[in-house]
């Protein structure tokens, strides 16, 4: 009962919020530090161009930042930076903007907390910069007008048309499309298979010109032509030379570890889509999701980042469904039975272990790891 009565007054809500505060801090310094760095990824990968053998897969965003450096001098280090930060910022913007008047309950947090959710940000650095973010804010605007009754036929084709464009910055957008598939299935309840149509082909048609037209990332150029723009990175996608196929054979032992992240996370979203309507449907339709992507799996190493990208979706995907409070502090209160004790479970276990971006899928190597453990660890080799 004692329990139970101080537990009612724990705000959840404010707890999100400070989550998602500490989280968009991290995340836009740590952008920031490996931006100049040179980082041969979080940087280099925004500076793929079409200058350097022509038309090929994310080379959208070089280009654009050259002629941008050509009309300002300023370096490329900022105007990227500034691109990002308006993107990242953006997201946790509408991020909170979408759960503002949600009754948020522990099982909802728990996603958050997930290692591969906002927690994975803040668990693994490297997932920092990158251009998934772009999808993020365009799913979260997605759903948020969505939420508001605000997304019109002329809203939804400027979806498709960004959406369009965004995969020539990077085709990973692709294997994500289902999303906006079921963000309009939770709102409606109504499977409208033509509607869907458009969004698969404003991202099929870029990926098969990139297909079937696109050349190597690195033409024999790239460094050279970055050189003279003052960016110099030592390592990173323009050095990229291995067999990712081959690279997933030989490291076997080591992704074998992401089937025990990817069970745990299934069943975490088995346990909360038990408190859902039309489960069923929306069931079938992740699973989908996630078949859908399977062929990143198959041709890339980053296997963590695959699956961090599904649950952030998921997270902004499942505040659909949340009714609304009358308060921007608007919370479930807690009650102390079986559904809580899972949730707190699920929380204190998403905190012990981490899932590397590519490399080791599992490791008790988690926030309370991070916290408590390494900084001992750190003094000690002091």
């Amino acid at each position: 009962m004692r329990l139970n009565n101080v537990l009612q007054y724990f705000n959840i809500k404010i707890l999100i919020y400070f989550l998602i505060a500490v989280t968009a801090v991290y995340t836009l310094a740590f952008t920031y530090y490996y931006n100049f760095k040179d980082d041969g990824y979080i940087l280099a990968d925004w500076l793929i161009n079409y200058q350097d053998g022509g038309f090929k897969r994310r080379g959208l965003s070089g280009s654009f930042f050259f002629l941008a450096q050509d009309l300002t001098g300023l370096r490329l280090n900022y105007l990227v930076y500034s691109v990002q930060f308006a993107v990242i910022s953006g997201f946790f913007w509408l991020y909170s903007r979408l759960i503002r008047y949600k009754i948020t309950d522990l099982l909802y947090l728990s996603l958050l907390l997930s290692a591969i959710g906002f927690v994975g940000l803040l668990n693994t650095v490297t997932y920092v910069g990158k251009k998934e973010f772009i999808v993020f804010l365009l799913f979260t605007g997605f759903a948020y007008l969505l939420d508001q009754d605000k997304l019109s036929e002329k809203k939804e084709y400027l979806f498709c048309l960004a959406l369009f464009i965004t995969t020539f910055l990077h085709e990973v957008v692709l294997f994500y499309i289902p999303y906006f598939a079921i963000a309009l299935y939770l709102k409606t309840g109504v499977l409208e298979y033509k509607r869907y149509i458009k969004y698969f082909i404003a991202v099929g048609i870029p990926t098969a010109l990139i297909l079937l037209f696109g050349k190597n990332v690195n033409e024999g150029m790239s460094l050279q032509i970055l050189a003279k723009r003052g960016v110099h990175p030592v390592y990173g996608i323009f050095y990229w030379n291995i067999n990712e196929r081959d690279y997933i054979r030989q490291h076997s032992r080591e992704y074998i570890l992401y089937l025990i992240s990817l069970a745990i996370s299934i069943l975490h979203i088995a346990y909360y889509l038990k408190f859902l309507n039309n489960r069923k449907v929306l069931s079938i339709m992740l699973a989908g999701a996630f078949l859908f992507s399977l062929p990143l799996f198959y041709l890339a190493i980053d296997w963590g980042r695959w699956m961090y990208i599904h649950m952030m979706l998921m997270i902004v995907l499942f505040a659909l469904p949340i009714r609304n409070g009358q308060s921007v502090l608007s919370f479930a209160k807690i009650t102390v039975n079986r559904k809580f004790y899972i949730a707190s479970l699920i929380i204190i276990f998403s905190l012990l272990y981490r899932v590397e971006m590519s490399g080791k899928g599992f490791t008790f190597e988690g926030i309370l790891y991070r916290v408590f453990v390494a900084p001992v660890e750190l003094l000690n080799k002091m």
